[in-house]
């Protein structure tokens, strides 16, 4: 007989040696005691089991509402963080309590092309000699 790996298929296999052993009580009155106990053991671990399921089937449910409950949540935060903003201002350094960025301005972007050409008359280096032509 192959050996069991699962969980379940371990207590399936210990059913099966259970109702062997109730099968043959008869020709096994020594072992009344034992046989009394291994039969509480696996009803025990049948129901155990089964509770799993059901704590695992709780599980879920319970992970679906609190990930609605968190997108929820979120969606009234956005909606709240915006009412605070227009409530005290965009400027308002109040913002900060509640880890809200106020607004204090734009840094001026730096012109490329500004300081390119800046370099280009800086150094005289830069242009290219204009080839002379002949005279004929």
């Amino acid at each position: 007989m192959p050996r069991q790996t699962t969980k379940v298929a371990k207590l399936g296999s210990l059913q099966k040696f259970r109702d062997s052993l109730a099968a043959n009580q008869a020709d096994l009155p020594h072992l009344q005691a034992s046989l009394a106990q291994f039969d509480t053991m696996v009803t025990n671990a049948h129901d155990l089991t089964t509770r799993q399921d059901a704590l695992t089937a709780a599980k879920q449910d319970v992970s679906k509402q609190f990930e609605t409950t968190l997108t929820e949540a979120q969606r009234l935060g956005t909606v709240l963080r915006l009412a605070v903003k227009q409530h005290f201002g965009i400027r308002s350094e109040k913002l900060a309590e509640f880890n809200l960025q106020p607004f204090r301005g734009r840094k001026k972007p730096a012109d490329a092309s500004n300081q390119s050409l800046k370099k280009l008359k800086k150094s005289p280096d830069s242009v290219a000699p204009v080839p002379e032509t002949p005279t004929l």
